[in-house]
């Protein structure tokens, strides 16, 4: 009875290891298909097979509709009577993987000694899977610098010096594919075929599960929409700004497109032009320590000095010194000063000093000096001293100060100062703004100017009368610690006629927890008509209010005054107030234009 089940057991336990070593492509299935799409009929087979497929998306076509019927053939059969010989099908555990077949062109070497000063390497340059020419593929030997870029047919030749090191690595490089490095001889002419290897993109590749079949019956053919992947990561950002693509080759850009993982460095260069350099096609990819560009150069970068004739380039970082006549155009950062007669563009930070003739533009931080003659544009912050003749912007935090011939601009907040001729705005204002008008959403410093306009600060319209005037307007806005006052008044007497109108600045400090009595100064300069400008007459007032809060939008005021005024009209015009001081207090006087007096005011706030 016991060798029953042992026979049974043993019998049994070959036959599921006779299944499990039975690879997948050797699995027979058996299948129907009617117009249905090749990733489809792909999930069919996964679910009968009880398998999983992995490809890339870019290699199935998806427009045509398949019909066939097989029986009891293995998923290998099926799988090449789908696909052509261009393809090739790999088993990796549960997994089927379909890919493009290599072509498996090996680098086919004919080389012939010569004695010549240069010699040259000649050849052709092919897609590995497809066996399609690769245009504008960069071929480059790294101790020479000596680059050329394949033609529409692939072919390339490269001519090097000849030197009496053994052996030199050719490394030829293209967008979206693996560079390949092939040793050569040197002294030698030779002739290369060589391949190279797509990147597969992770983004593109399809897993098919046996849980992804539906039945053929709920199948519905939709138009399907594939949403573009990017292809690669543009490491060269500078070449696609402002003059910078006009002025570099369009063998120079599909050059750094194809070499941005390298870049070298060396001591010094020389440009007359970008391309013509002693670097060659190969300045975008080289940091220099001095730096030297007759009309305008091309470079990775500056470790050290660049000269500029009219305009420097650098792809990267740029340190110590940098100067043109024209313009900078720095695609890292810049540490140092940088100097241009019209323009400088940094597409990172820049810290230490720089400046323009025209304009500045850091799409980083500025940390440190930035001047310019009309504008000067940080998208990110600034910490330190930004000066424009004209407009300063920046699109984050300023911690310093701004100065401007017309207009400061921080969009978030501003620690320091703004100073400008006509305008000011800061988000948040952490300062001093200094202008003839000044906005801020909100503020914890000081307005000063015509017009300060805090959004969430401290808004009145304020009704009054006082010892010169019975009838006074105005408008006050900034916060209670400085807001400013626009003032206009008028005499209710028609045979003693006078207008006033005039800006000040106040203050409201509580006297108390609740916020409730302030002390409330407030000092103002008014210009009176009366009847005639031929005359001045300026009055500056001081008042010393005390201000009740009566409500969220309602609070009174009244307290002392004392008045001075410069006037040098002596003689009345008909219908208007004259003389000037108001009788019954008690003045001064300082000369015969300038007297003053003792009075009082009272009003109402409203808002």
């Amino acid at each position: 009875m016991n060798s029953r089940f042992v026979f049974l057991f043993v019998f049994l336990t070959g036959m599921m290891i006779e299944v499990q070593a039975q690879s997948i492509l050797s699995r027979p299935i058996s299948l129907q298909v009617n117009r249905q799409r090749l990733d489809q009929v792909l999930e069919i087979i996964s679910n009968k097979g009880d398998f999983y497929f992995s490809y890339n998306s870019g290699i199935i076509k998806k427009d045509s509709l398949i019909s066939f019927t097989i029986n009891n053939r293995t998923v290998k059969d099926v799988l090449q009577l789908l696909f052509d010989k261009t393809y090739e099908f790999k088993e990796s555990g549960n997994y089927i993987i379909i890919r493009k077949a290599p072509i498996r062109m090996t680098v086919v070497v004919n080389k012939a000694a010569t004695e010549d000063k240069y010699y040259a390497i000649t050849g052709h340059v092919f897609d590995e899977q497809t066996g399609l020419p690769i245009i504008d593929a960069s071929i480059y030997e790294k101790t020479t610098l000596a680059a050329v870029l394949t033609n529409t047919d692939g072919y390339f030749k490269i001519r090097l010096r000849s030197s009496k090191s053994a052996i030199r690595d050719l490394t030829i490089s293209k967008t979206l594919y693996e560079d390949t490095v092939v040793k050569i001889i040197p002294k030698n002419n030779m002739e290369l075929t060589i391949t190279l290897l797509p990147i597969e993109l992770p983004q593109a590749t399809v897993t098919v599960s046996p849980n992804d079949y539906i039945t053929p019956d709920s199948i519905q053919l939709v138009n399907e929409v594939v949403p573009q992947q990017p292809f690669f990561v543009d490491t060269a950002k500078v070449e696609k700004k402002g003059l910078s693509k006009f002025l570099l080759s369009t063998n120079l850009r599909r050059q750094s497109l194809n070499l941005g993982k390298y870049i070298t460095s060396r001591p010094f260069q020389i440009s007359f032009t970008p391309g013509l350099s002693t670097h060659g096609a190969l300045s975008g990819q080289v940091v220099n320590n001095v730096s030297l560009n007759i009309l305008g150069g091309y470079t990775a970068g500056t470790n050290g000095v660049e000269l500029g004739g009219l305009f420097n380039i650098d792809k990267k970082d740029v340190s110590f010194f940098q100067a043109a006549g024209l313009f900078n155009t720095v695609g890292g950062k810049v540490k140092g000063v940088q100097f241009a007669g019209v323009h400088n563009t940094v597409l990172d930070s820049v810290r230490g000093l720089q400046a323009a003739g025209v304009s500045n533009v850091v799409k980083g931080n500025m940390d440190g000096v930035q001047l310019a003659g009309v504008h000067n544009h940080v998208t990110d912050s600034v910490f330190g001293l930004q000066a424009a003749g004209v407009t300063n912007f920046v699109q984050k935090r300023v911690k310093g100060v701004q100065l401007a011939g017309v207009a400061n601009i921080a969009l978030k907040e501003t620690e320091g100062a703004q100073i400008a001729g006509v305008l000011n705005y800061s988000h948040r204002m952490k300062g001093i703004q200094i202008g003839l008008i000044n906005i801020a959403d909100s503020s914890d410093g000081y307005s000063i100017g015509l017009i300060n306009i805090i959004f969430k600060g401290y808004h009145s319209l304020s009704l009054s009368t006082n010892e010169f005037l019975p009838v006074n307007i105005a408008f006050k806005t900034g916060n209670t610690k400085l807001y400013s006052i626009l003032i206009a008044g008028t005499s209710t007497k028609a045979e003693e006629k006078a207008y006033t109108f005039g800006y000040g600045m106040g203050s409201l400090q509580p006297l108390n927890k609740k916020k409730t009595l302030f002390f409330n100064p407030e000092l103002t300069t008014q210009s009176i008509y009366l009847g005639s400008w031929d005359y001045l007459n300026l009055m500056s007032k001081l008042h010393f209010n005390i201000n009740v809060k009566a409500g969220k939008y309602l609070s009174f005021y009244a307290g002392p005054s004392v008045a001075v005024l410069v006037s040098d009209q002596t003689v009345a015009v008909p219908g208007y107030r004259f003389p000037i001081a108001p009788t019954g207090n008690k003045g001064f006087s300082f000369s015969n234009r300038v007297t003053g007096w003792f009075g009082w005011s009272a009003g109402i706030n409203i808002f």
